[in-house]
């Protein structure tokens, strides 16, 4: 009965384990799957791998910095869409169109992409405000879906916008959200409206004949002359008509263009501003472009693609990568370009998407590894744990290099940068406790710890929508300080987590019997938890003082009780006082695994929940995460609450064991 315990335990464990892995992944696939059936768009024909290619490293400036198309099209479809996916139904068969297709469509196929299931909507009540039918609470739907009610958005949008943001109920905010998107998508879809339709040049055709038109370029160059008659024409109401619907048309043309993309490097080496194409029209119209000849030049480039779009791709291809290359050799002369491409493979290899497969691989590994013990079975599972972590934490370490090499700076800055640098780092440390142990202890929490993170900095992205490689806020641009004092607080955070961890597994393993009396490794697990404490002291002490002299340089002062700087200094309050206990004596095993696992709320309550208060000079105005704060505080809470079982279980056994000790010794005698 001894020996069929543990196994028993083991597998009881690791089914528990298995259905607890598959909730998570199921929620996550469910967040991402909208409802309902693929949308049809008829006559849709798809875009080939060469035109996405050709179409992904165009240049953009767009969030205070210089990136690829490709990246644009991501973060813009995962705001308005809620995914970087969707699918459609074509006239001949299913199609799975990414970011850059996507937004390939609405800048040149609107006729098309008006159709597309765009826009997320989680709440159909605000739909229903505006008269448009809805299918289900959450779905997804298409401009063409909307725009009957577009008038009444905007106008419940207004009138919304002026109540207090955290005064606002669900559906206002889901109003206004749908109108700042709306306003977006329609900019993108008439962006290149200026060179399909040109302007039409009333009277040119006879009576009863039919208007010419002519391109806006054609116009530009004409401009000059153009000045000079509204000079002498002296104000609006007495200038000639046909020459006040000529102009009325290329500020309508302009306007259309003029916002969503930054496409054009300007010709200063001053400027930082990058133009758009309506920028760029209005400036030369208006006499105020440096170079009007190039200016020409640029709008004719961007006029060939937009004109060859829906009728012959190849042509399209080449017009656009012209555009394309002529733009891009503007912005290498400017020392603007060097991260474009190599941002553009960094998202196509979907580098972290691979580590959380090797991260799942390895969390099965080690559960069978568990499950199975010393056996060949568990050996063999051992090794696969081992090779895929160190895969994971492989290729998460090559897309944080990369990251780093794009954005300029040291790899931690914003709160997204810190899951995937904890992620990274917690199973270095895990897999090193595990190099000098040799336990396998820390290696089965390495890659759990590694797939709950990879997944948690997913869903952040998913929810917040932004591109985390943007600039900084200045208070943080700082590369030094980033490189101390950001970078050592956050790997006391990794210390602080694993450590955590480690407790909850010792609690888990205690309270289901796995450890099959296993003494030393119990020894072996508590000794590595105390000098994990004692790490996350250490790092969590010196980032805080080095984040006092940042503040003193900064602000002026060492020390102003931020909540940022409180949570820090609750972290090292806490481990000081784990370690003072220990050494009094006040806790042993079980006490110093349960303050460990509380560890894990002070360490999240300062690394997280902190950003979402709302106050201090460290808010920088994080809006996604919340739920899965609480989420997490009340599993740590539940760990504690087995824990506290758990120990009293163990120490009424050996109170029991202690008593049948005394009556049984003078029988024996």
């Amino acid at each position: 009965m001894t020996n069929n315990s543990p196994s028993t335990g083991r597998w009881f464990a690791a089914a528990f384990a298995m259905i607890g892995l598959m909730a998570a992944l199921y929620h996550v696939v469910k967040d991402n799957t909208p409802k309902g059936d693929v949308r049809p768009v008829a006559d849709y024909k798809p875009w080939s791998e060469e035109t996405l290619r050709v179409a992904e490293t165009i240049a953009v400036q767009d969030g205070g910095r210089i990136k690829p198309l490709s990246t644009f099209a991501g973060f813009s479809m995962l705001s308005l869409h809620g995914a970087r996916s969707m699918k459609i139904a074509g006239a001949t068969g299913e199609y799975k169109l990414k970011p850059t297709a996507w937004l390939l469509d609405a800048l040149f196929r609107p006729h098309l992409a008006i159709h597309q299931p765009t826009f997320r909507v989680d709440n159909s009540s605000a739909l229903e405000a505006i008269g448009v039918k809805t299918r289900g609470k959450r779905d997804r739907y298409s401009y063409a879906d909307i725009e009957p009610g577009r008038e009444k958005l905007g106008e419940l949008a207004q009138s919304y916008g002026a109540i207090e943001q955290k005064k606002r109920d669900p559906v206002q905010t889901q109003i206004i959200d749908l109108a700042n998107n709306l306003r977006f998508y329609e900019s993108l879809l008439g962006y290149f409206s200026f060179a399909r339709n040109g302007v039409i040049l009333r009277g040119s055709g006879g009576e009863g004949g039919t208007d010419k038109r002519a391109d806006i370029s054609a116009l530009m160059q004409t401009a000059p002359t153009i000045r000079e008659q509204i000079g002498h024409g002296g104000n609006a109401q007495s200038m000639e008509p046909r020459l006040r619907d000529l102009l009325e048309q290329v500020l309508d043309a302009s306007n259309f263009a003029k916002f969503s993309l930054f496409l054009i490097p300007p010709d200063e080496s001053s400027e930082s501003t990058w133009l758009s194409a309506g920028n760029v029209i209005m400036n030369v119209m208006s006499g105020g472009a440096p170079n009007p000849e190039r200016a020409v030049e640029d709008i004719m480039a961007l006029e060939s693609p937009a004109r060859l779009a829906n009728s012959d791709e190849a042509a399209f291809r080449e017009a656009l990568s012209k555009a394309g290359e002529r733009f891009a050799s503007r912005a290498k002369e400017r020392g603007e370009y060097r991260g474009v491409p190599l941002e553009a493979a960094y998202y196509h290899k979907n580098w972290f998407l691979y580590a959380l497969v090797w991260f799942l691989i390895g969390t099965l590994s080690a559960l069978a590894m568990w499950t199975f013990g010393r056996s060949f079975a568990g050996k063999v599972c051992m090794w696969l744990c081992a090779a895929s972590t160190i895969t994971g934490a492989i290729y998460c370490t090559i897309a944080i290099v990369k990251r780093c090499i794009i954005m300029q700076r040291p790899p931690v800055g914003n709160l997204y940068d810190t899951i995937i640098f904890i992620a990274t780092t917690v199973v270095f440390f895990a897999l090193l406790v595990e190099w000098l142990n040799r336990r396998r202890f820390a290696l089965g929490v390495a890659p759990i710890l590694g797939t709950a993170l990879i997944i948690l900095a997913r869903r952040f992205e998913l929810g917040d929508a932004k591109d985390h490689m943007d600039p900084l806020v200045a208070v943080l641009d700082s590369n030094f300080w980033l490189t101390t004092h950001v970078i050592t607080i956050t790997l006391g955070y990794s210390a602080g987590l694993l450590a955590a961890f480690l407790s909850a597994g010792f609690i888990l393993m205690r309270g289901l019997g796995l450890d099959g009396g296993d003494a030393d490794l119990r020894r072996t697990v508590t000794r590595t938890v105390y000098g994990m404490i004692c790490f996350t002291l250490f790092l969590s002490l010196v980032g805080t003082v080095l984040g006092g002299i940042w503040a003193n340089y900064s602000w002026g002062r060492f020390w102003g009780w931020d909540p940022k700087e409180n949570g820090a200094l609750l972290i090292v309050l806490w481990t000081l006082s784990i370690l003072h206990a220990r050494l009094g004596g006040y806790i042993r095993e079980w006490g110093i695994h349960l303050a460990s696992v509380f560890t894990a709320i002070v360490v999240t309550f300062s690394w997280w929940h902190v950003n979402f208060l709302g106050v201090g000079l460290h808010n920088y105005g994080f809006t996604a995460g919340k739920n899965t704060i609480w989420a997490f505080y009340a599993a740590m809470s539940l760990i504690l609450v087995i824990g506290f079982i758990a120990r009293a279980v163990d120490m009424a056994a050996k109170d029991a064991r202690k008593a049948e000790t005394t009556t049984g010794t003078p029988e024996a005698a």
